[in-house]
């Protein structure tokens, strides 16, 4: 048994997403009460770069370098990770709650026989190693505290914006390349080609800063006072179901219990009335700002700060005053 921390940096086109490193970063603070190491697993193909950027945040990184792991798909990454983990062991392994770790985690945990917290908001660790948990339940309306039996490794998914990235780690990881399992003639899936979607925002699970709207945005083209918003404040632009429903965005801007949740730092809603399908995705927001004309809204008795407004004034004119503050 290695005993050690393992997370499960994802990529994407060779870059290690943002919250591979905020769980490297926890699990550098809860190796310092463990005595543990702290282990990168990382596979794709053409890694350079993804092994540098990876080097200070981790003792060792484990290394899958294939052509086969270009692209990921559930049975290629599982045929070479299942065998690995269950050879070496580690006491926790971690992953990013994003559509790859929710799709790639239960299978894993299927295949090693041990228990997985999924999709949590919070991660402590006591001094035998033990892992705690936190999830919520019920869309958000409780929260529960998971540990795990004896079965290893201890694993869990854990949302963006959970844990601050340290970027002053300084460490020095040793790489461990590690042979390929893919067979080819047994993978059951082939991916052929990739499209990427429009705007190079970072995705709403990922961004600190999400604004929003709602049906009270009136049209499809209204949305571009959202844009010019978010360009100010370097945020991500996140919507509702009604509007995608509309065909006004994109599913992947979608917030919400048929979207996604985020962990934004400050999350900005307007026009958006509060309907509990959409509340269920910003439940562990840090600080949530509504904008409505209705002072009845519902989104009021979920946010830190509320205006009653038109969003059509209060949007451009909140741009300027940012431009203003933020040039100073």
């Amino acid at each position: 048994m290695s005993n050690e921390i393992w997370v499960f940096a994802e990529q994407q086109e060779g870059k290690v997403r943002k919250v591979s490193f905020e769980l490297l970063s926890a699990a550098v603070d809860f190796s310092k009460k463990t005595n543990q190491a702290v282990g990168a697993v990382l596979l794709g193909n053409g890694l350079q770069q993804a092994v540098k950027s990876l080097t200070p945040y981790a003792d060792k990184i484990y290394l899958i370098d294939d052509p086969s792991l270009a692209s990921y798909t559930s049975d290629v990454y599982l045929i070479n990770m299942a065998p690995f983990i269950k050879e070496h062991q580690p006491s926790v392994l971690l992953g990013g709650a994003t559509s790859t770790g929710k799709d790639l985690f239960p299978r894993l945990a299927m295949h090693l026989q041990t228990g997985y917290a999924p999709d949590c908001t919070g991660l402590t660790i006591e001094e035998n190693g033990k892992l705690v948990a936190k999830r919520p339940l019920y869309g958000g309306k409780v929260f529960a505290e998971v540990v795990f039996s004896e079965a290893r490794p201890q694993m869990a998914t854990v949302r963006n914006n959970t844990f601050l990235v340290n970027e002053n780690l300084k460490k020095s990881a040793q790489v461990i390349s590690i042979p390929s399992h893919t067979d080819p003639a047994a993978l059951k899936k082939k991916v052929v080609g990739l499209e990427k979607g429009a705007g190079t925002k970072l995705d709403i699970t990922e961004a600190e800063i999400v604004v929003a709207a709602g049906r009270g945005i009136k049209a499809p083209e209204n949305f571009k006072i959202m844009e010019e918003l978010a360009d100010v404040l370097n945020a991500s632009v996140g919507t509702t179901r009604a509007t995608v429903d509309e065909g006004w965005r994109d599913l992947k801007d979608q917030i919400g219990k048929s979207g996604k949740n985020i962990s934004a730092k400050l999350y900005m809603a307007f026009g958006i009335s509060g309907a509990i399908h959409h509340v269920l995705g910003i439940g562990t927001c840090k600080t949530v700002v509504a904008v409505d004309t209705d002072p009845n809204a519902l989104i009021f008795n979920y946010a830190d700060y509320g205006i009653v407004g038109d969003l059509f004034q209060i949007v451009p004119a909140l741009t300027e005053e940012l431009k203003k503050v933020l040039k100073e």
